[in-house]
């Protein structure tokens, strides 16, 4: 498998399982290269990852999935796929091997390759801290240091030996926040009293399967209370076709969104946004859209984690707060009534905005690495310093 631009210095090698991990496995690397020009890289990404020179070992979306009964279906052709990548990585012997969230593929990849003595960083803390903290042990014996995206993740960790950097979480640099509605309206044809609708139903295939039909049917209920909606939905690269089929028949018709910039236009033209728990919730928060969140697992799934879970939020941007800045509306509550219920309230009653966005100014304050450096910079520092590829 071909690697990225020829260079003749150390090789690190990078795993990323899904779409918002290309986009840190990328910004990462550039960084990385801005240091360490003779840097060469390996792994699994996206198109991201591809835009920096890293031909995947095979298609990403392959480890796009979520939930215990969606994984089962699909563990023979993991296991293959995580024989292949410990191959490829025994055979590259890289200086060290970065993953980069989806942790159930990336943490049994790290105790594979832990043994050959090869330091292992996992970037983005495994969220073991709102439901299963007794991971952590096992964790302590398969990473050498974990970039952390939270504030509050660090001392959880490091109180089970594991080395951790509060890095900053990336949302900072996304530029979600200066985006141009003016320039979104223009080009889409867009008249000043018609009213965006952000949806975003995740980039895992399961998750458009699932949350994208009920997200449809709650923005046809909202149309029918409020004249001249147009939904907007981003196009995630592993789940475009999916998600090009699920909308075709859509009433009102979608405006689909590819490139960054026109996503970024796009928040900052809406109105609302109707957003699955996750790191877009956040990145939906540094544009203040004011949102509704709305997540639906397999039952059987969603029973196991209700009985594990230990927190009380799935949002990030509510954990972060300790209070529902944002309304939830998760599992059997995540229905079309009640979503379209509330993406009313939000277009009708200014309070409730305001109040969001008070939220989320708190919020947002709290992801900022020190030394004001970004996010993905902070990360390099420390990728670097793990590993003793310091600038020569």
């Amino acid at each position: 498998m071909a690697e990225n631009r020829p260079g003749d210095g150390p090789l690190l090698y990078v795993v990323a399982g899904e779409a918002s991990g290309d986009v840190l496995g990328a910004r990462l690397i550039a960084r990385l290269r801005e240091r360490r020009p003779d840097l060469r890289f390996a792994g699994i990404g996206g198109e991201r990852m591809a835009e920096q020179g890293v031909v995947s070992l095979f298609p990403m979306r392959e480890l796009a999935l979520m939930g215990l009964l969606e994984v089962l279906p699909n563990l023979r052709r993991l296991a293959r796929r995580m024989a292949e990548t410990t191959e490829d990585v025994a055979s590259r012997r890289p200086a060290a091997l970065v993953t980069i969230d989806a942790p159930g593929f990336a943490l049994r990849l790290a105790a594979r390759v832990k043994p050959s003595g090869i330091p292992v960083i996992h970037y983005v803390a495994p969220q073991v801290w709102a439901w299963r903290p007794g991971r952590v042990k096992e964790m302590a014996h398969r990473l050498d240091r974990i970039l952390a995206l939270l504030p509050f993740e660090a001392p959880f960790f490091e109180r089970a030996g594991i080395p951790v950097t509060f890095v900053g979480h990336p949302v900072l640099e996304s530029g979600a926040d200066r985006g141009d509605g003016a320039r979104f309206r223009l080009r889409q044809g867009l008249t000043p009293e018609e009213k965006v609708v952000l949806v975003m139903p995740g980039s895992r295939r399961t998750e458009i399967r699932r949350i994208l039909p009920i997200f449809g049917e709650a923005v046809r209920r909202l149309s029918d209370r409020v004249a001249g909606l147009r939904p907007v939905v981003p196009l995630a690269g592993p789940v475009e076709e999916a998600v090009r089929e699920a909308t075709a028949q859509w009433s009102p018709r979608p405006i689909l969104v590819r490139d960054a910039e026109d996503k970024h236009d796009a928040f900052n033209a809406a109105s609302v946004g109707l957003i699955k728990s996750g790191t877009s919730s956040l990145e939906v928060a540094l544009a203040g859209v004011p949102m509704a969140v709305g997540y639906k697992l397999n039952p059987i799934t969603a029973a196991i984690i209700r009985r594990m879970a230990k927190v009380r939020y799935a949002s990030i941007v509510n954990l972060l707060d300790d209070s529902e800045i944002i309304p939830e509306f998760l599992h059997e509550r995540c229905n079309p009534d009640l979503l379209s219920a509330e993406l009313h309230r939000l277009l009708t009653d200014a309070s409730r905005v305001a109040a969001q966005r008070e939220g989320f100014a708190r919020v947002l304050g709290q992801l900022a690495p020190a030394g004001g450096e970004s996010p993905s910079a902070a990360a390099a520092e420390a990728v670097l310093a793990t590993t003793r590829l310091t600038l020569s």
